[in-house]
């Protein structure tokens, strides 16, 4: 069917095939670009929250933060800024561990507005590419003073091209949007549980020693009575 479309005469007579080509241009460069960042930062949170739990359980709470500061995943910087933070107030920390999801959020949504206004634009301008080539149609058809197929066949087929067009850059950018937006989502969940973790652990390693000595100080109901 488009082997025997003029796609450079198409772009000589609509300009919003110029605009559409420019938009799957600019589509395909940030979705590469989304995807190797994504893949940069897939890391393995699991494995990364059992070692730092080795590490804090054995005291050791500066290794614990710098095996999460090593992980390439959301987990890795909010995990050491919940185990550097373990002497503040629980205030404190809640204040600290927000900023850091923000922060996170923050480089796992950049470019990602682009994706989403194609996905949402690119519809409206094939749309756009449609009226015009209808309005090329009729003035073919007042300048040959004939309405025949040959006339408008042109402007019609321009229209049709211009909406299919639109439609190729807008399905695949939403589908973009959609899949990192869940994905961001995921990964910022899976961070904020980790580190909510660690900071259990922390406060239960706190308090363990806590707990025999108050038993010492507090004698038993039975050596009450006795006295």
């Amino acid at each position: 069917m488009f082997e025997n479309f003029d796609w450079l005469q198409a772009m000589r007579t609509s300009p919003v095939m110029v605009i559409i080509l420019a938009c799957s241009v600019g589509m395909l460069a940030f979705a590469i670009e989304r995807l190797v960042y994504f893949g940069k930062r897939r890391g393995n949170p699991d494995a990364v929250m059992s070692a730092a739990l080795v590490k804090l359980r054995a005291g050791d709470v500066p290794a614990a933060a710098k095996v999460c500061s090593d992980s390439p995943h959301p987990v890795g910087p909010v995990a050491a800024v919940i185990l550097q933070s373990w002497h503040l107030r629980p205030e404190a920390q809640e204040e600290k561990l927000q900023i850091a999801l923000s922060e996170q959020r923050l480089l796992l949504e950049r470019n990602l507005g682009v994706l989403g206004t194609l996905g949402n634009t690119a519809p409206l301008i094939g749309l756009l590419g449609t009226v015009w080539g209808i309005m090329r149609a009729f003035h073919d058809m007042a300048a040959s003073g004939s309405a025949g197929p040959s006339v408008v066949a042109a402007g019609v087929a321009e229209a049709l091209f211009t909406t299919a067009a639109g439609l190729l850059v807008a399905v695949p950018a939403v589908l973009l949007f959609n899949h990192f937006t869940r994905k961001i989502t995921v990964m910022l969940t899976v961070a904020e549980n980790h580190a909510r973790t660690l900071r259990l652990a922390i406060e239960t390693a706190r308090n363990a020693p806590a707990a025999p000595a108050a038993a010492r100080r507090e004698p038993a109901p039975e050596a009450v009575h006795a006295r």
